[in-house]
């Protein structure tokens, strides 16, 4: 009984166990069966022919073998040309690596004779700007001394000069007067500006002859570093001490400059400082030209400065006439443009009353009921026609927003012209009665200051 009950169970191959693992329990297995109706007749046959799943079949066993044969090949193929790449990278790697080191190696010794090459241009430009910068030193104390002995009574034509700084906003203009004035003390105030000038010059240029040579002194003490630190990268081989590993350094790039850039800061500085030299050679040529010249230009000018100051006077009282008469007509001009724009605002004030009757209309005929909601030209007229006041009113904000601007500009014009006026009423003070009233005691023979006894420079 035991065993019919046996035969009766479907059996429990080991690739069912590992699909339904749950029934490998009796009790589970009965109940499986019980859901299932599972249940078979009595046989005497093999029970595996009675499985709930088939068995894999020879086709399937052939399909795994010839899979399995396949896929060793495939994986002893892939490894045999992995080994033939890897030895191959091994050999390209080591020459390369050869190669590269042997012509960084090449490349910095060409970078220390090229270092050294402009190293020795800068020395030689170092030594011809110091000699240049205590040339032009020399001949710029002498020109000190020259300016320091036209110091004579100037009191007229400086308080001239001072009274007309006193002029306002567009009248400290750089006119015939003020030039006249300085060529009014021809050797004393003249020359003394000149001097001024040249002194300024020489001391700029001095500023520039030593930025010139500290620009150079610091390229090459740049240079100097440079060339014993590459050096030293020249004689390093793979069996010198002093190499390590300095993970993450490649990737460092805290380089300034290219080959072409870094040869053309340095010619930079050599072309600038010859041009400096140049500069410097010149100013010391200016400077001797000035001793002369200042010695044979004193005192030429009073006629003219008065005949400059008369034009002057006149051209200024001119100028503020017709500044008057445009004033008069700008404030005519500001009192019909207010009109004019409260005229602007009255029409767009007018727009309001038909704006709100047209879209009444147009609110209420949309209360219009079913087919009755007709796009009639009635509703079309409606449309336009509030269309066409919310343009005319935009046109005549627009013609408004216009107005008030050329408004405020003619206010603008207003102030500026009455600033203007009171400008050139202060230049007229002090032209007409501060300097010309100072020139009438003006002496008429002028002594000569001692820029005459100085020693020119040669």
């Amino acid at each position: 009984m035991m065993s019919m009950s046996m035969r009766g169970r479907t059996p429990v191959t080991p690739e069912m166990t590992k699909m339904l693992p749950a029934l490998a329990d009796n009790s589970l297995m009965k109940s499986f069966s019980k859901n299932m109706n599972m249940s078979h007749a009595r046989t005497y046959f093999n029970p595996a022919r009675n499985a709930l799943y088939s068995r894999f079949t020879t086709g399937d066993w052939d399909l795994s073998n010839n899979t399995h044969y396949s896929m060793s090949d495939r994986e002893r193929s892939y490894a045999e040309r992995l080994r033939a790449d890897a030895w191959r990278a091994v050999k390209e790697t080591d020459a390369r690596t050869r190669n590269r080191q042997t012509t960084v190696t090449k490349r910095l010794g060409e970078r220390v004779d090229d270092i050294s090459y402009w190293k020795e241009e800068l020395n030689k430009e170092c030594r011809a700007m110091e000699n240049e910068i205590s040339n032009l030193h020399e001949h710029k104390r002498v020109l000190e001394k020259a300016y320091l002995d036209t110091a004579l009574p100037l009191d007229i034509a400086e308080k001239c000069l001072e009274n007309r700084e006193m002029r306002q906003g567009i009248d400290q203009v750089h006119d015939d007067v003020e030039r006249q004035l300085v060529k009014e003390v021809a050797v004393i105030k003249r020359c003394q500006e000149r001097m001024k000038k040249v002194l300024q010059k020489a001391h700029i240029q001095l500023k520039l002859d030593r930025a010139a040579l500290h620009e150079m002194t610091k390229d090459q003490r740049d240079k100097h570093h440079a060339q014993h630190l590459d050096d030293r990268m020249h004689q390093l081989r793979n069996s010198s001490d002093a190499i390590g590993y300095h993970p993450g350094i490649e990737n460092v790039d805290n380089t300034l400059t290219i080959p072409e850039s870094w040869a053309r800061f340095t010619q930079n500085n050599i072309i600038r400082s010859q041009k400096e030299r140049a500069a410097s050679e010149r100013l010391r040529g200016e400077i001797d030209q000035t001793l002369r010249q200042c010695a044979n230009d004193m005192w030429s000018q009073f006629n003219g400065v008065n005949n400059s100051f008369n034009a002057r006077i006149r051209e200024t009282a001119d100028a503020r006439n017709k500044l008057q008469a445009h004033l008069q007509r700008t404030v005519q001009e500001i009192f019909d443009m207010e009109k004019n724009i409260e005229l602007l605002r009255k029409a767009i004030r007018d727009k309001e009353a038909p704006m709100k009757v047209a879209q009444t209309r147009l609110e209420e005929r949309c209360r219009r009921l079913n087919v009755e909601l007709c796009n009639d030209p009635v509703m079309r007229t409606l449309q336009r026609e509030v269309q066409e006041i919310r343009d005319s009113v935009r046109f005549l904000k627009e013609k408004l927003k216009h107005c008030e601007i050329s408004m405020a500009r003619l206010q603008k014009t207003k102030n500026t012209l009455q600033h203007d006026i009171a400008v050139k009423e202060n230049s007229l003070q002090i032209d007409a009665k501060g300097c010309m009233g100072r020139r009438k005691t003006y002496p008429a023979e002028p002594k000569v200051g001692p820029i005459f006894n100085m020693p020119l420079a040669y």
